[in-house]
């Protein structure tokens, strides 16, 4: 019978390595990320709310026009808009 059996040390000694570095790992991730938004990315998110609403309110109004059907588009317009597409 062996009484110095060195393979069970080493594989209990491992055993508690791996649970002690789970507790580092897990105590060093607990904090907690923070981030700071500058006054510019406030005023620029503040302008796209507004400059959004705006845009739901102009697209709400053509709906509506398209739906009752006085929506007319001006052939004009649209053909010196799709013209540089077709010279290309």
């Amino acid at each position: 019978m062996k009484i110095n059996d060195i393979n069970r040390v080493t594989g209990i000694n491992k055993g508690y390595q791996n649970q002690m570095e789970y507790r580092q790992y897990n105590q060093k991730s607990s904090k907690k990320d923070e981030v700071q938004i500058s006054q510019a990315a406030q005023e620029l998110l503040e302008s796209s709310r507004a400059e959004g609403s705006e845009r739901a309110e102009q697209i709400k109004a053509l709906k509506q026009a398209v739906q009752t059907g006085t929506y007319h588009v001006e052939a004009g317009k649209l053909a010196e808009k799709l013209l540089p597409f077709f010279k290309s």
